[in-house]
């Protein structure tokens, strides 16, 4: 497998992952406990200024739609409002689904954001339709057919962020236009994903918590296909994983199962909702879409996770049981990479 080459310099070098780590929050921005749609952005805004000042890298957010347990439609708009209240952490989209929009109006979007926060900008796309077939035709009409259209659009949107589009032989550009635009992901669980990754020349973010494999051959794919682009000349590769640090191993696997039961009984069966599940799927075998424990023990298996898919960029989501939790869940890991309370 050939690795980042920043990855190949840390193993040459011999730092360890913790040195290097890249760890980012992927924020679903979930309305916990039958919280209203403004206490969830209000803890959405808490979360993003915590996670800058105990050293996270990223703070991305999800689009879902029609969906009562999340309150985060619009990443965009989340994006300006949390810039806005924090200095320097990267601000990013995980994801826009682009089948559902015009290539031109996200270019515009983001370059907007990206000259509100120079170089702070991460522009992640999806294939998803991001809620059930019904909000889907609402929000865009036929859903396959516009998937079907993805390589076009794709095409589209990275001439818009070169300044190189045409519309019938006439220059177009997004304005306005930054001194740096928006950084390029594909999110993604499959092939396909990892394909267009390559093909276009943007980062590719494997959702390990949405997925039943392992990431690897997907990863594979992706780095042996790359194809340099005027966003990055190497791969780059990052991986998000659900996780739920506590105090004790036994209070991080009680609130996981609290998270699931009530998972449970929404009967939500969407991937746009972490499962909480101690065990991999298929009775043991195949990879953990949920990692919980202790601070130490969970870094122990995402530094694994991580050198498997040979990376240092993590985005962890944690979805619950509640606010307070949550926010203490991510404090202990940053403390256990970054203050290098770790034992591990």
């Amino acid at each position: 497998m050939t690795l980042d080459r920043s990855v190949e310099a840390e193993r040459s070098t011999g730092e360890s992952v913790r040195e290097k780590a890249r760890l980012g929050v992927l924020d679903l921005v979930p309305r916990l406990g039958g919280a209203s749609a403004e206490e969830a952005l209000r803890q959405a805004v808490m979360l993003a200024q915590h996670a800058e000042a105990w050293g996270y890298s990223r703070y991305w957010t999800s689009e879902h739609h029609d969906m009562e347990e999340l309150a985060s439609a619009s990443p965009e708009v989340l994006l300006a409002h949390v810039g806005a209240l924090t200095k320097s952490i990267r601000l990013g989209s995980g994801a826009v689904l682009l089948p559902h929009y015009s290539p031109l109006k996200v270019a515009e979007s983001f370059r907007l954001l990206s000259a509100l926060y120079p170089g702070r900008v991460e522009l992640g796309l999806g294939r998803a339709p991001g809620g059930g077939p019904h909000a889907a035709m609402a929000l865009s009409g036929n859903y396959l057919q516009h998937v079907s259209k993805l390589p076009e659009s794709l095409t589209a949107l990275t001439q818009l962020l070169e300044d190189r589009y045409a519309y019938e032989e006439h220059p177009v550009r997004a304005r306005p236009i930054p001194g740096k635009s928006p950084s390029l992901w594909m999110l993604g669980t499959n092939m396909k994903s990892a394909e267009y990754a390559a093909r276009f020349g943007m980062g590719y973010a494997f959702g390990q918590f949405m997925s039943d494999t392992d990431g690897l051959e997907a990863v594979r794919r992706y780095r042996d296909g790359f194809i340099p682009s005027a966003d990055r000349t190497e791969p780059e590769v990052m991986v998000a994983v659900s996780v739920l640090c506590a105090e004790t191993e036994q209070e991080a696997l009680d609130w996981s199962m609290e998270m699931e039961r009530k998972r449970q009984s929404r009967g939500a069966d969407s991937k746009a909702v972490p499962s909480a599940d101690e065990a991999p799927p298929s009775g043991g075998q195949g990879p953990k879409r949920h990692y919980a424990g202790t601070a130490d023990q969970v870094w122990t298996e995402l530094k694994g996770l991580a050198s498997r898919l040979g990376t240092h960029q993590l985005l962890a989501v944690t979805g619950g049981p509640d606010y307070e939790r949550r926010l203490s869940s991510y404090r202990l890991l940053a403390e256990c990479v970054f203050a290098h309370s770790c034992k591990a």
